[in-house]
């Protein structure tokens, strides 16, 4: 049987609008293995979960949600258990990587970059010397440049991971460590959980530089849904492996997936 690991944020919904065909999408997913996975740090798997039984999604628990917080702190605590550290980020990256280790500002080994408020000239000042003087290392939770957002039912975009780690990266000369999509150790983390292998899960996204580049680099089946940035029409990305299915929308999908037998 085919696991799925999903995206949300363009896959599912923009904001608190649900996406059409979402909610029958993931029923019919709901009978097989699956995660929903994402970049996004800023909410817990509790919260996400919280928020997609709000919108009308069924048989929804965190224990289907993978963040990059999550996977974050994992990877930590596999380099060096009960870690020290200094993050820059939402609350909810610190109150995730404080379950695996602990908050230290003049002794940290590792300064963690993630989404939402928190950098300013202080914490980048603390970060730039934890890493040139007390030689912690660089790490990121997710690369993407900037997201998107609705406040007030109007689309914003806000600085990605990616941008809220570059003046870290530029001020120290040194390269961080990224754990979210398109890199190995979350979709690494994903299979694990589902226990599965790679070429037995099929990845569903809506932006082929992270979801399907980098599901397809792990030897996953990959689809794109034309419903978030990468919209109907638009040229492949040069360099970037094709997706296994290239559809407008989850509808689409999911009879692609029905005639293909997968569903």
């Amino acid at each position: 049987m085919t696991a799925f690991l999903l995206d949300m944020d363009g896959v599912l919904y923009h904001g608190d609008k649900v996406l059409p065909g979402a909610r029958e999408f993931v029923e019919q997913v709901s009978r097989h293995k699956h995660l929903f996975i994402t970049n996004n740090p800023t909410r817990s798997p509790s919260q996400v979960a919280n928020r997609l039984t709000r919108m009308g999604f069924q048989h929804m628990c965190a224990e289907r949600i993978l963040t990059s917080a999550d996977a974050t702190a994992l990877w930590l605590n596999q380099q060096k258990p009960g870690f020290r550290y200094f993050a820059v980020g939402a609350k909810t990256l610190h109150e995730t990587l404080a379950k695996l280790g602990t908050e230290d500002s003049g002794r940290a080994d590792f300064v963690v970059v993630g989404e939402g408020p928190g950098l300013d000239y202080e914490t980048l000042t603390t970060g730039i010397n934890l890493v040139l003087s007390r030689k912690a290392r660089l790490v990121g939770t997710n690369p993407d440049a900037s997201v998107d957002s609705w406040a007030d039912g109007e689309k914003q975009t806000l600085p990605g991971g990616g941008a809220l780690l570059a003046p870290f990266e530029m001020a120290t000369g040194q390269k961080a460590m990224v754990i979210g999509k398109p890199h190995r150790f979350l979709y690494e983390m994903a299979l694990e959980r589902l226990a599965v292998s790679a070429n037995d899960c099929i990845m569903i996204g809506d932006r082929p530089d992270t979801d399907i580049a980098g599901a397809a680099a792990m030897g996953m089946g990959t689809a794109l849904v034309r419903t978030g940035r990468f919209l109907p029409g638009a040229p492949w990305p040069k360099g970037i492996a094709k997706a296994d299915w290239d559809v407008e929308a989850l509808a689409d999908l999911q009879m692609a997936f029905q005639a293909a037998g997968i569903l």
